[in-house]
């Protein structure tokens, strides 16, 4: 029988052996890392290798902390998520009466989705220098497509404009706001938030596939992701990151009952939650050009698992629900239950394919 650690390491490397991964993987249980990897280059030009102390650009993983600096707002009096976002954006960055803070968080806001082919913002816009006034206009500032609640509707916009009220309320830039009040006394001494200029020491680079090649990333004014994403960190801080939230901190009883709540779709304030193996996980992932990540919260058992990665080289998801399926001991027996035939003649499952977590 395989202990723990040897079923950790058996799959992750069947896994990546099928898979050109660069980044890391760090588990840790009840405060001990019981498994961690760090695979690849976080420079390919100058032969340097990631580490565990690596710092990785976030992408949407950053939602969770916009959602919190919120949250904090909220807490002292600043602002009330219940009510209209208007009242807390300067008047230039308006937007409709009906969309509350509450909507923006949760993603029901109803407005208008840039993230389509029909706009030119991956054709190129994303490039150009930024110009808040001129981003909001060109591709937020639209009528809403759905009423204010009606439908959750993942949208980038809705964590932009959660940035701008951060700025508008607190009267500190979105960076500063997370540097003076979460990054320091978490002491996330490694976590910033990337400004597109800023030489970030001890960052991986990011790279794309270009069919077999492995290629630079393609520029990317990270501006234009405030709120939405990035944000830069590496796996120690990240862990000091979860047990603020295990342990509580910084939000009074009530803020955090509010940001842990579940909303339309399984989406809470920049985290998912959804009850698996008899308790809460809540998670969020991150995807964009050249990066992939993934971190997983279980408070109950305190279990953190965190895959951070450079390129776009793995699913994330498949490989942290792998390791997640791994640490619990689903069993043979529970997996058998999965065994069937569920369409006569076209759809049967047999033990081979749910035992391995392949």
């Amino acid at each position: 029988m395989q202990s723990l650690l040897e079923q950790l390491e058996d799959y992750t490397n069947k896994y990546l052996k099928l898979w050109d991964f660069y980044g890391v993987i760090q588990v840790i249980r009840k405060g001990e890392v019981i498994f961690e990897r760090a695979c690849g280059y976080a420079s390919m030009e100058f032969g340097i290798k990631n580490t565990l102390a690596s710092r990785f650009s976030l992408a949407s993983m950053s939602k969770q902390f916009t959602a919190f600096a919120v949250m904090m707002l909220h807490d002292k009096g600043l602002l009330d998520v219940d009510q209209p976002a208007y009242l807390y954006l300067p008047a230039e960055l308006a937007i409709d009466e009906s969309i509350t803070v509450h909507h923006l968080l949760s993603h029901t806001s109803g407005l208008y989705n840039f993230y389509n082919f029909e706009n030119n913002f991956f054709g190129g816009d994303y490039r150009l220098d930024y110009s808040r006034t001129r981003f909001f206009r060109q591709y937020i500032n639209k009528k809403p497509t759905k009423p204010a609640g009606a439908e959750y509707d993942y949208n980038n916009s809705n964590y932009n404009l959660l940035a701008w009220i951060i700025e508008h309320v607190s009267g500190e830039r979105y960076g500063e706001f997370l540097h003076n009040y979460l990054f320091l006394p978490l002491r996330m001494t490694n976590s910033t938030v990337d400004d597109g200029c800023a030489v970030i020491e001890n960052r991986s680079s990011n790279y794309i596939k270009d069919f077999a090649d492995t290629v630079k990333c393609p520029y990317y004014n990270e501006k234009f992701s405030i709120g939405a994403g990035g944000t830069v960190s590496d796996c120690e801080d990240l862990y000091n990151w979860y047990a603020c939230l295990r342990d509580r901190q910084l939000l009074s009883s009530a803020a955090y009952e509010r940001f842990f709540q579940e909303n339309e779709n399984n989406y809470c304030y920049g985290l998912e939650h959804h009850l698996l193996y008899g308790q809460d996980r809540y998670s969020h992932g991150g995807d964009q050009l050249g990066i992939c990540t993934y971190m997983q919260h279980f408070f109950a058992e305190d279990l953190c698992i965190i895959i951070l990665s450079n390129n776009e080289g793995i699913n994330q998801y498949r490989l942290g629900h792998a390791l997640a399926d791994i640490l619990h001991q689903l069993s043979e027996e529970c997996l058998r239950a999965y065994c069937g035939t569920y369409l006569a003649d076209k759809i049967q499952i047999d033990q081979r394919q749910v035992i391995g977590y392949s």
